[in-house]
């Protein structure tokens, strides 16, 4: 039930009907940080990539589910630019959906240097006001 209404949410906040500026944006609290707890920047690893993710100051909690001060993670995979932090993140190869409020995820990567960064989204995988963005960490996968 709870993956329907997540769907729904989004179907709706998607539809043209709604523009950026009317998305109801979720407050995120002051000193809100999140980061990647593993690899850490510049380590060499094998792949599949076990990511770790970390949250200060904010609570994990599924797509769909309505609670203050949470949200859930989304990876950015060897993206320069960080998508549009004014509409829900669109789920690809290059932007990794935690919805089921996962903390870690292993991940296969290509060998070679890539790039991560994660973004917390609220229950309708929008980021919050203001958005909670790790730095970029690059690794080089063996």
């Amino acid at each position: 039930m709870k993956a329907l209404l997540s769907v729904l949410i989004l179907s709706i906040a998607l539809s043209p009907l709604f523009a950026a500026d009317t998305l109801p944006k979720t407050p995120s609290p002051k000193g809100a940080k999140v980061y990647i707890i593993s690899p850490r920047n510049g380590a060499t690893v094998k792949s599949p990539v076990r990511v770790r993710f970390g949250l200060v100051g904010m609570g994990v909690a599924p797509a769909g589910v309505d609670v203050p001060d949470t949200g859930h993670h989304h990876l950015i995979i060897d993206t320069k630019d960080l998508p549009n932090l004014d509409m829900p993140l669109p789920a690809s190869d290059k932007l990794m959906h935690f919805g089921k409020g996962q903390t870690e995820d292993k991940i296969k990567l290509a060998p070679g240097k890539h790039t991560l960064r994660l973004v917390l989204g609220d229950k309708i995988h929008l980021p919050h006001s203001p958005a909670v963005i790790s730095s970029e960490i690059t690794i080089t996968v063996e």
